[in-house]
């Protein structure tokens, strides 16, 4: 059994935030599009490529979105919108994601601060720092990642503490881009909400510049 999966067994184990535990198994079937779907209601692990060179960071499962189907960015508009585009920039092999197919991310590994669906998509300061427990593993197990791409504020700073970085100095902000240790990289977008990609804060052309860039640095 190798790392990521003894991480994944033990974190779909892990009860420590109450809040999020009683929020990710009572609101499965809530929504009548999916009332007749068992969700996966529990941690969501991340997903793609062990050997990945690129890590995209989120924040956390959507609550109809992954912590229903078990897969990071699947089932709700987020992914609706970042597949497509992984696909384009050839990290991909289908635009679209669904539990249990057959879809492969290349060089890519997907994961997020918080591993919980949190009520109105807002975990608390304390809920984050707990997860962080499982970033650390979970990262630290992904050897050869060169390029972190954060997906919003929270994942950007959870980034910046697990590499010990100040805030001061790495503002978070959409296409920002930061040496870390060891010729790393820590690029910023904004999340690839609904909010922000039916508003306009976040186009495509934007977060695929910002993708570009990201595989780019990471040499795939």
């Amino acid at each position: 059994m190798d790392g990521l999966t003894r991480y994944q067994e033990a974190l779909l184990a892990c009860r420590l935030c109450p809040r999020l535990v009683a929020w990710r198994e009572g609101v499965a079937g809530s929504r009548r599009a999916f009332r007749q779907e068992s969700y996966w209601a529990k941690p969501v692990p991340g997903f793609g490529d062990p050997k990945a060179k690129l890590v995209l960071f989120g924040l956390a499962p959507g609550a109809h979105g992954s912590n229903r189907t078990g897969r990071p960015f699947t089932g709700d508009a987020s992914g609706a919108f970042l597949y497509p585009l992984l696909f384009e920039a050839g990290l991909s092999s289908k635009r679209e994601s669904e539990p249990g197919d057959d879809l492969k991310l290349f060089g890519v590994y997907l994961t997020a601060a918080v591993r919980c669906a949190p009520p109105e998509n807002k975990p608390t300061r304390e809920e984050i720092r707990t997860c962080a427990r499982w970033t650390e593993v979970e990262l630290g197990l992904l050897q050869e990642a060169r390029v972190y791409l954060a997906l919003g504020r929270i994942a950007h700073e959870a980034l910046l503490a697990y590499f010990g970085l100040p805030k001061r100095g790495h503002p978070f902000f959409h296409g920002a881009h930061y040496p870390i240790p060891d010729g790393r990289h820590l690029l910023t977008s904004y999340h690839v909400s609904r909010q922000n990609t039916q508003t306009g804060r976040l186009t495509r052309e934007m977060f695929l510049e910002v993708l570009l860039k990201a595989k780019a640095l990471a040499g795939l």
